[in-house]
């Protein structure tokens, strides 16, 4: 279930601060005097949260502090899991492992190799820090394994793009700040860029953004399109658009119900309710221009199309796709605008 969060929206932490947390408890238990009740870091940016201890263990050699992700008000998938970290000695420098529930990298275009584990570099070099900052304090070499893992990771994967991005097995350990916003934009941007990232690195051709499941069951199957191939645009077709610009594929499709298209055609690059709304009196003209009935008494986008039949949907593409042409300028990229209804029905396609 969603949380809602009321008054003012609270700011959490990243799995990769919580994993940089549990590393530097691990690392005071294993060349210090003990696991501490709560741990300090230094955030990119000189914020410095404490975290609680949630877990605790130890072996000849290795210690494991757990660090439960709290990630504020924003809706975040992984809120209440818990990162767990063991650091073990070693003679090798500072060596990343994926352990339960983190995910191994598999396809290239993403900034970790392939065959790593999905920890991505900005939580590599927080964990490198504290691990030189305990070894200077400690006196010792920094050579350690760090191993992170999230119990039940590989379920709540399921939920994110990262079997589409070829991350398997598990989460990613993300952050470049170490906060979450509150139902910031930022992270489902990133992993739009991701996803171009991806396709071009694997040579796919034709990608398709689309504004939500339905648009995207009915744009894969149109065009047999792999998942890799599937970005999760969603509201943020701006985000998609602009990489596009500089990261280029031969073939773009945008898919979405009758509402969205109609915003994109009308020049909206936020597609999301409270950010964008449909401007009838345009949409209207655009039914008169093509002898249609007035649709300037209608609903919703949909509702105008019911009312003014499918030629309304079929325009909206059309005009849609050159609003898409022209935010793409000089990038040769060649688009279609596929339009369907709340079923799956195919309403409108411009090529």
């Amino acid at each position: 279930m969603t949380r809602k969060p009321t008054g003012d929206l609270r700011s959490g932490w990243t799995t990769g601060a919580c994993a940089t947390a549990a590393v530097k408890a691990g690392l005071m238990a294993l060349w210090g005097d003990g696991f501490p009740r709560e741990v300090e870091i230094v955030l990119p940016r000189g914020e410095t949260p404490v975290f609680p201890i949630a877990h605790q263990d130890r072996g000849h050699g290795w210690t494991e502090v757990g660090i439960t992700k709290d990630a504020g008000d924003d809706p975040d998938v992984t809120h209440g899991a818990l990162i767990v970290v063991r650091v073990t000695a070693s003679a090798n420098g500072i060596v990343f492992k994926a352990g339960e529930g983190v995910g191994t990298v598999t396809k290239a275009g993403l900034p970790i190799s392939i065959g790593e584990p999905a920890i991505n570099p900005v939580p590599r070099e927080m964990m490198r820090a504290v691990v030189a900052e305990m070894a200077s304090v400690y006196g010792v070499s920094d050579d350690v394994d760090i191993t992170v893992s999230v119990p039940g990771g590989a379920e709540i994967a399921l939920k994110t793009w990262n079997p589409r991005l070829g991350i398997k097995g598990g989460l990613s350990i993300l952050g470049t700040t170490g906060i979450v916003r509150p139902f910031s934009c930022a992270a489902w941007i990133s992993s739009i860029h991701r996803g171009v990232d991806v396709a071009r690195a694997s040579g796919q051709a034709h990608v398709a953004g689309c504004t939500g499941a339905t648009s995207e069951r009915v744009v894969q199957k149109m065009f047999a399109l792999p998942d890799h191939a599937m970005l999760d645009m969603g509201d943020f077709s701006g985000g998609l658009l602009k990489y596009l610009r500089n990261h280029p594929v031969p073939r773009v499709t945008i898919g979405g119900g009758v509402g969205k298209i109609t915003k994109l055609a009308q020049g909206a690059v936020d597609l999301h309710s409270s950010r964008s709304q449909v401007d009838f009196e345009a949409l209207n003209v655009v039914a008169a221009r093509l002898a249609l009935v007035d649709v300037s008494g209608a609903n919703t986008a949909l509702d105008a199309i019911e009312i003014a039949g499918r030629g309304l949907a079929q325009e909206i593409a059309v005009i849609a796709k050159s609003v898409v042409e022209s935010q793409l300028k000089g990038s040769d990229i060649a688009i279609d605008i596929v339009v369907v209804d709340r079923a799956g029905a195919v309403l409108g396609h411009a090529f």
